[in-house]
């Protein structure tokens, strides 16, 4: 097993397959921005499969496909078919926006995707429109009705809760999900770039508190996925919901995942700039030796926890650079 020097297991890679989006939510890129990655330098698909079976070899075994947004990837599905082929991984998902996927829904579940989280963060289309920047509204729940349709289970929407924007929309969207059969994961906006830093952070205790004594809430023990939120479940089991809070209770003590961006940088944790560059090995002849010792050098740069209150200003990269 692929292990840090704090001893935590690290078995899950979050992969982007590219850093744009067709969207532009406030917490993750700022308005107007341009600085996108040269497609030269993105890996391609094989380096992208080589780099997985290297890291599937030494233990990990989970794997999210992300962005930006990756169903903006020409031929994901593809590349899905491959990620799911190869020994060692167990758990392929996708986080999306959900704009494209009632077009690619059913090509990625069979490529063998399971899962899906879905980004979500207001019922109200005007809402939706201040947070993303454009009408997206209508195609995100066209995609929720093709993802439900493909079979992918569980669907997990993933809600920045943000102060003033969309607070007072969290019971809705718990009804949201408890009717559609999704699980809901309320998420504290985190300082990453400048557009992190200004989206109106909410304690998500309070919230929990709160929503736990009104829906009879208690801890979940199943696992509901490799990542950090803590989950409450409903009695009946009919409403699971999920807090991820990386600032007001953060997590690092258990953090078991790693971020490759689509040029080939692993980024070791969300909130500190520990990197190691993979391209350069990939496109220089490095064995699979030297990637699985690259692989192990680079996990040992792995930070013990986040600075996100201590130094709120230190990550200037944004969210849609690191791989979400």
């Amino acid at each position: 097993m692929l292990t840090d020097r704090f001893g935590r297991s690290i078995e899950y890679l979050r992969l982007s397959v590219t850093d744009r989006c067709d969207l532009r939510c406030t917490y993750c890129m700022p308005k107007g921005f341009k600085g996108f990655e040269e497609p030269a330098h993105w890996l391609n698909f094989d380096e992208i499969a080589r780099l997985v079976a290297a890291f599937a070899r030494l233990g990990t075994s989970r794997i999210r496909l992300t962005g930006g947004e990756p169903l903006l990837r020409r031929n994901l599905a593809q590349l899905a078919a491959r990620i799911a082929g190869t020994p060692g991984i167990r758990d392929l998902s996708l986080s999306t926006n959900a704009t494209r996927l009632a077009r690619h829904a059913g090509e990625l579940k069979a490529a063998g995707v399971s899962r899906i989280n879905v980004s979500l963060d207001s019922l109200d289309r005007a809402c939706m429109e201040q947070i993303t920047g454009r009408d997206s509204h209508a195609q995100i729940m066209a995609g929720l009705a093709a993802g439900k349709a493909a079979g992918f289970a569980p669907i997990k929407i993933n809600m920045v809760a943000m102060q003033g924007v969309n607070d007072d929309e969290i019971d809705d969207m718990v009804a949201f999900c408890i009717e559609q059969g999704f699980i809901l994961r309320l998420i504290e906006a985190m300082p990453v770039g400048d557009s992190g830093r200004n989206a109106g952070f909410l304690d998500l205790r309070e919230v929990q508190a709160r929503l736990q004594a009104k829906f009879d809430l208690r801890p979940q023990a199943l696992e509901l996925g490799g990542g950090p939120a803590r989950y409450l479940t409903t009695p009946n089991g009919d409403a699971n919901i999920g807090f991820i809070t990386a600032m007001s209770q953060h997590f690092c003590a258990t953090c078991n995942r790693v971020r490759l961006s689509v040029d080939g940088t692993l980024y070791l944790c969300l909130g500190q700039e520990e990197k190691f560059e993979f391209r350069p090995l990939l496109r220089g002849g490095a064995s699979d030796a030297e990637l699985e010792a690259a692989i192990c050098q680079a996990i040992e740069l792995k930070p013990q926890q986040h600075d996100f209150r201590e130094q709120p200003h230190k990550v200037v990269r944004f969210m849609s650079q690191t791989g979400g």
